[in-house]
């Protein structure tokens, strides 16, 4: 079956992750493009300040307090979303968050709550989401990251969780297929993007983590989910970068751990800083989330500089989409 979705503007969209980064960012853009947003996230206070400065602008949005690792949070946000709104076209899972530590530094139950929030947390919104594009047609659009393709160290359960939401989304993307359900299924890929993503990770190191360059701002991984909402995508990479860092994963692997072992390591500490802060968000939100950005001073690409690549259904071979 064709799968045929409408423009952003005509859209209902659910994003979870909705309070900061690239929630934050793509629930302002559909916005200002004219979608009905429902935004989730689990600190109250950021996302009613959100939905009223969308709302002052001109938009329409609703928020929902939910902790995605809880299935009946997850379910509710499906039915303010329908009381609200009517309907649901677009469902976005990119809750996150991650962790900074070598694998026997990390505690088992820290690993366990990544799991709960990063793949359960995309399991209960996919699953959730579903039923309710089978009956008008949508897109569930999975935010997942290039350490789905390659893992790197200090970051191993934050990797093996995207490994899993890969797996997932492309299971459930086939089975769909062979339903001929009218459901887009995507996964958008992220690099490294500027985000509060750092300043919320539990660390486990001794020096605060750093975003390893080259760093590309939030606004580019919206434009890649509002693309995932209105053309029916498989994956995408947001971010140049990433498209290197897969073909390395697959086609050059133990140099590739070469390159990550020497690098890595430093790389993602900031040692001219040290450890500033021990607060996370892993077991509940900051008392503010931060916003769109992180706090990395150095350059931020605005625009991928090549194109990230995507395969569409039903396409034979990928297609280029520059960013």
């Amino acid at each position: 079956m064709t799968v045929k979705l409408k423009k952003i503007a005509e859209q209902v969209v659910v994003i979870t992750g909705a309070s900061s980064g690239i929630g934050l960012v793509t629930a302002k853009r559909m916005a200002a493009a004219g979608a009905r947003v429902v935004l989730a996230a689990r600190n109250e206070r950021d996302l009613q300040q959100i939905v009223e400065e969308i709302a002052a602008q001109g938009g329409q949005a609703a928020y929902v307090v939910a902790d995605v690792s809880v299935r009946a949070d997850v379910e509710e946000i499906a039915a303010a979303a329908v009381r609200r709104f009517g309907r649901i076209d677009t469902w976005v899972n990119n809750a996150s968050t991650s962790i900074y530590g070598r694998l026997d530094e990390v505690d088992i139950e820290d690993q366990r709550r990544l799991f709960d929030v990063n793949y359960w947390g995309a399991v209960h919104g996919s699953l959730t989401a579903v039923p309710f594009l089978r009956e008008r047609g949508g897109a569930l659009v999975n935010v997942g990251s290039v350490l789905s393709e390659r893992a790197i160290p200090l970051q191993g359960t934050y990797c093996a969780t995207k490994h899993a939401l890969k797996g997932f989304t492309d299971a459930l993307r086939m089975e769909l297929e062979a339903d001929g359900a009218p459901v887009s299924v995507s996964l958008v890929k992220p690099a490294t993007i500027d985000t509060p993503f750092y300043e919320h990770a539990r660390n486990y190191m001794d020096a605060d983590p750093k975003p390893v360059p080259p760093v590309y701002a939030p606004e580019v991984v919206a434009q890649a989910i509002v693309h995932c909402a209105e053309h029916p995508t498989r994956d995408l990479y947001a971010g140049a970068a990433g498209v290197g860092i897969a073909a390395g994963g697959a086609h050059a692997k133990r140099l590739t751990d070469r390159v990550m072992e020497r690098t890595m390591f430093a790389g993602q500490q900031d040692r001219a800083r040290g450890r500033t802060r021990d607060e996370d968000n892993l077991y509940a939100p900051l008392d503010h989330d931060g916003g769109e950005r992180g706090r990395y001073a150095g350059p931020v690409l605005e625009r991928s500089a090549a194109p990230g690549l995507t395969a569409r259904r039903g396409a034979g071979a990928a297609t280029a989409l520059g960013l």
